[in-house]
């Protein structure tokens, strides 16, 4: 069953090793098309790794499709497609470095992006004031855009493995349908958390009242997946509409085990999967399906997106006992005091049992909290959560190894990057 594959919790370890494009051939550069396909990954400064000269983009031809990328030690056997194992995350140490931004990371489908924002709007339609009022709310509070970038990346990398040169229509739909099913999972989220506020601004439900975030969480969900199932391929239809099932899972299988100290790793791992991994792995796979790639290549996408979503899902969680409360935008340990038990509790509590007395009080006394937090933090579980954070990196880098290298597939590793500096 798809939404059990989550289960594989084979973690490896390695060292990141950033390989840089550069062409094959002395052809001219074409500016623009380096600072517009190739920006985000040119990089000068030093970078992780133990000791490792660090590899970057020399160059990129206007035809990402006629690029080549080779190591600056060994370009005959990466140009082979013959290296020495794939990239990865896992015992890097910290240096000074230019960290990666977003902005620079998507800026390879920055048009793309463009033309997704306008659209989204539009596509909830005005047939309701109320409706269409909260959509742009929660539009216009503007975010990351992660999930459809990730769509788009995918779709890219994927196309240049069979040739085609732009996105179908069904790549562009399916980006804003991925946004779409996100934007109403947070809607009913803010309900459920009771939310004020989120991206520095009111949530709907506080706007507008709960009912109404319900209905016009609701409504997104079934504009989602009557736009899905106009799409007419079936294989993603079932892809995507087991999400909306996982996110209710999700929610019920949290609700069920607040405060439960004896909840393990591999159930907090399911949980993670189906709030957050699903709907990445579904997006990434349904990109790569829409390119015609073969099936090992689109199920690598899904793996993909499944171990960086459970990357995301662990730093979000280090986060909440690492940042502050105006980092976060909430109190510290706030998943903690409703009973959320995530990695670095869960991996603490087995090291100190003074910690599941404060948790099973349900914080009753005064400090409790305080003091739970401490001993998350004392007990290791920060850390060990970090690894787990990293090898499931490492694991999605490796998924990665069967599209050809390109500013596209860089920006794929970059993501995985760009997570982990997150808890550096």
């Amino acid at each position: 069953m798809m939404s059990m594959a989550c289960h594989n919790l084979d973690f490896g370890t390695s060292v990141l090793d950033l390989v840089a494009c550069g062409c094959s051939s002395n052809s001219s550069i074409d500016r623009s098309s380096v600072r517009n396909h190739a920006k985000t990954v040119s990089r000068s400064s030093s970078r992780r790794g133990r000791g490792r000269a660090v590899r970057r983009l020399v160059c990129c031809r206007q035809n990402l499709a006629q690029c080549r990328v080779y190591s600056t030690k060994t370009p005959d056997t990466l140009l082979n497609g013959v290296g020495q194992g794939p990239p990865t995350v896992s015992n890097s140490k910290k240096e000074s470095r230019t960290l990666i931004s977003l902005t620079n990371l998507f800026e390879v489908v920055a048009d793309d992006l463009r033309v997704l924002n306008q659209n989204l709007q539009s596509i909830v339609g005005a047939e309701n004031p109320v409706l269409m009022s909260a959509a742009e709310q929660i539009f216009g509070a503007g975010g990351k855009r992660m999930r459809p970038a990730l769509v788009f990346l995918v779709s890219r990398a994927t196309a240049e493995l069979v040739g085609l040169k732009e996105l179908t229509k069904e790549h562009r739909r399916l980006a804003e349908i991925i946004e779409m099913i996100h934007t109403a999972s947070l809607i009913h989220d803010d309900v459920l958390d009771e939310s004020d506020m989120r991206r520095g601004k009111e949530t709907v439900h506080q706007l507008y009242g709960t009912r109404v975030a319900v209905l016009a969480g609701d409504f997104m969900f079934a504009q989602s997946s009557w736009y899905l199932a106009n799409l007419e391929n079936l294989e993603v239809i079932k892809l995507i509409s087991q999400v909306i099932k996982d996110f209710a899972s999700g929610e019920i299988k949290q609700a069920s085990s607040l405060f439960d100290c004896d909840v393990e790793l591999d159930e907090y791992m399911l949980k993670s999967y189906y709030k957050t991994a699903s709907l990445i792995a579904a997006s990434t796979k349904g990109a790569a399906i829409f390119s015609g790639v073969d099936s090992n290549v689109s199920n690598q996408m899904y793996e993909y997106g499944k171990n960086l979503g459970l990357s995301f899902q662990i730093v979000d969680d280090i986060l909440d006992f690492t940042q502050s409360a105006e980092q976060l935008g909430k109190p510290a340990g706030s998943d903690l005091a409703k009973g959320n038990l995530t990695a670095p509790v869960i991996f603490a509590l087995e090291k100190e049992p003074k910690l599941r007395e404060i948790i099973e009080s349900e914080f009753c006394e005064t400090g409790s909290l305080d003091e739970a937090i401490k001993l998350v933090k004392s007990c290791g579980g920060i850390e060990r959560a970090q690894e787990l954070a990293k090898k499931k990196a490492d694991l999605a880098i490796q998924n990665l190894q069967g599209l050809r290298r390109s500013a596209f597939r860089v920006a794929l590793e970059e993501m995985v990057m760009y997570n982990l500096e997150r808890i550096d």
